[in-house]
C-alpha cells in the first residue's frame, strides 16, 4: 500500500518566502553594474558637501588625464544613487570628466541614511518623489560649487540627469543661470518656466515613452519663444530608462541597446564640444538652436518598476 503524503507550506510562510525572494532579486538586480564599477581603474571617493545646516554625500570619480577637466553633476534616477548611477558616473569619467553624483536622499533615509538605507526600492521611489525641489537645487548647487573649485577641475560645470534626474537637470538649468555650461536631459520633463535658462539644453527621449514624449512639443515651443537653445532627439524603439536598460545584460529590447549606444556617443561628443568652447559667465556656448533629429532607439516607463529594465 502506497502512502501519499503531501507537505503543505503555511500561507504566512509562503508570503514571507515570496517577499524574501523579491527583496533578494531587487538587491542583486544591478550586480552587473557593481561588478563593472568594482573593476574600474579610476579613483572613486565619497565627499560630504556642506551647505547651510545640511550635508549631502556625493560619489566622485576622477578621470585619468593630464589636463584639468570639466565637472559633471550627475543627477540620479528616481531609484536614488544606485549602483547603476555610480557606474554611469564612472563611465563618464572614463571619457575625461570629473563626475560628481550627489545622493539627494542623504539624511532622508532610515536612521538619517541615504539611498542605501531604505528597505525596498518602493521606499526609495516614494522618498525621491517627495523631495523638496528647493532642497534638490541647493544640493546641486553645493555639488557644482565643489566641482568648480577642485584643483583638477577646469572651472566648467554641466548637469546630466536621468529619468527623475532628467527633469531636475532641466530645472537646474533654470535655477543655475550664472555659470552652467550645458544641461543634458535624459527622458525628463521641462520646467514650467524656462525664461531664466542661459545654458543650452540637450534632450534625449525615447520613442516608446508617451508620458514624457508628450511634453516635448510644448517644451520645444516654450524654449523657442523664450529664445533659448534646446536640442531634443527622440530615439524610436527605445523605452524610458534606456541608458540603464540598454546596458543591462537582462535587456530584451534591441531599441534600448541601440538608444543607449547612440545616446552615450552623442552625450560624450557634446561634452567634449563644451570642454573646448570658451568659458562665458552665462554658459551659453552650445550647439545651434532649433536642431532636431530622430534616431532609432528605446526607453522605459516612468512608474515604479523594477530596477532591471525600468527607468
Amino acid at each position: 500500500m502506497a502512502l501519499n503524503m503531501t507537505l503543505t507550506m503555511p500561507r504566512s510562510l509562503k508570503l514571507f518566502a515570496a517577499a524574501l525572494l523579491l527583496a533578494t532579486a531587487s538587491l542583486h538586480a544591478q550586480d552587473w553594474a557593481k561588478a563593472r564599477l568594482d573593476a574600474s581603474p579610476r579613483h572613486h571617493e565619497y565627499v560630504p558637501l556642506k551647505h547651510g545646516d545640511r550635508t549631502v554625500q556625493a560619489f566622485v570619480v576622477y578621470p585619468e588625464v593630464k589636463t584639468k577637466a570639466p565637472a559633471i553633476i550627475l543627477i540620479h534616477e528616481i531609484f536614488g544613487l544606485s549602483d547603476w548611477a555610480k557606474e554611469m558616473a564612472d563611465e563618464l569619467a572614463g571619457q575625461g570628466f570629473i563626475v560628481i553624483a550627489p545622493d539627494l536622499l542623504t539624511g532622508f533615509g532610515p536612521n538619517g541614511g541615504g539611498s542605501s538605507a531604505f528597505a525596498s526600492q518602493d521606499d526609495v521611489v516614494k522618498a525621491v518623489s517627495g523631495l523638496d525641489p528647493a532642497v534638490v537645487n541647493a544640493d546641486l548647487d553645493a555639488a557644482a560649487d565643489y566641482g568648480k573649485q577642485l584643483p583638477a577641475g577646469s572651472g566648467k560645470i554641466a548637469s546630466v540627469g536621468f529619468c527623475w534626474g532628467g527633469g531636475k537637470s532641466f530645472a537646474f538649468a533654470a535655477h543655475r543661470t550664472k555659470d552652467l555650461s550645458a544641461a543634458f536631459v535624459f527622458y525628463g520633463p521641462g520646467p514650467a518656466d524656462v525664461s531664466t535658462i542661459t545654458a543650452p539644453v540637450y534632450g534625449f527621449y525615447a520613442g516608446n515613452d508617451a508620458r514624457i514624449g508628450a511634453t516635448v512639443p510644448a517644451t520645444t515651443a516654450a524654449m523657442k519663444a523664450a529664445g533659448k537653445t534646446y536640442d531634443p532627439i527622440t530615439y524610436d524603439g527605445a523605452g524610458h530608462g534606456f541608458m540603464r536598460a540598454g546596458e543591462d545584460p537582462a535587456n530584451t529590447v534591441p531599441g534600448n541597446k541601440t538608444a543607449r549606444e547612440q545616446g552615450f556617443e552623442r552625450l560624450v561628443k557634446l561634452l567634449h564640444e563644451m570642454k573646448g568652447a570658451p568659458m562665458t559667465s552665462s554658459g551659453s556656448e552650445g550647439r545651434k538652436k532649433g536642431t532636431k533629429a530622430v534616431a532609432s532607439i528605446l526607453c522605459h516607463d516612468g512608474s515604479a518598476a523594477p530596477v532591471s529594465g525600468s527607468m
